[in-house]
């Protein structure tokens, strides 16, 4: 295991999407270990290493409300795209108040998790790639509030406050066994994108990623 860290990130509200949900947005129950992921990325990411999510502390009390968003119904093709970068001629714009639909979420809302995590060398390391080096940037960046791109929870709407958790981790809201049912675990872009789903057992507001992964 590679060195770790744990991360304190809230918001106002999150959305983190149930892929089974077509048509209308609705969250999973809590954060899930992509999603963590992807926070910790946002604030340092280098090809030599790779985070890997450990425990997601559940802090606050599990609650949703419903909201309705302006969302525009398509997107700009890619092959569009491929014909301009080709020197073809093509429209690269979208109107909105044209294609402008309104959509309802189920999100949720006064969100904090504790996400302990840790970092594995990759095979892109190098000579000059050291787990002290990466390990002490992370570190510093995290202390001073840096982040290539603002971290989010779920859509780039929800911006996620984040803070290098140094004390104790506190005790969670919950104090008892909650089985929160099947969750996406991550993308296998190796293998044609496919979906890897866990089920989330939550014991006193914690989940323990590593263990439900060998249970699986």
């Amino acid at each position: 295991m590679g060195y770790g860290i744990r991360l304190k990130v809230s918001g106002d509200y999150a959305c983190f999407t149930r892929p089974e949900m077509k048509v209308e947005r609705v969250s999973y129950d809590v954060i899930t270990p992509s999603a963590a992921r992807g926070i910790m990325e946002a604030i340092y990411w280098k090809p030599a290493i790779s985070w890997v999510v450990d425990k997601i502390h559940v802090m606050n009390e599990i609650k949703f409300t419903n909201i309705r968003r302006n969302e525009v119904s398509q997107k700009i093709s890619s092959s569009n795209v491929k014909t301009v970068m080709n020197g073809g001629n093509q429209e690269l714009f979208q109107i909105a108040p044209v294609i402008r639909q309104q959509r309802a979420s189920m999100i949720l809302k006064d969100v904090c998790y504790i996400i302990e995590m840790h970092f594995e060398m990759t095979d892109k390391a190098g000579k000059e790639d050291t787990k002290e080096k990466h390990y002490n940037i992370a570190l510093r960046r995290l202390r001073q509030g840096q982040c290539y791109h603002q971290p989010c929870l779920g859509t780039r709407e929800f911006a996620a406050n984040f803070e290098l958790l140094e004390n104790e981790i506190p005790e969670s809201i919950y104090s008892r066994e909650m089985d929160l049912g099947w969750m996406l675990w991550d993308i296998d872009f190796q293998n044609e994108m496919t979906p890897i789903f866990y089920r989330v057992i939550m014991k006193n507001g914690i989940i323990d990623v590593n263990d439900l992964l060998k249970a699986r």
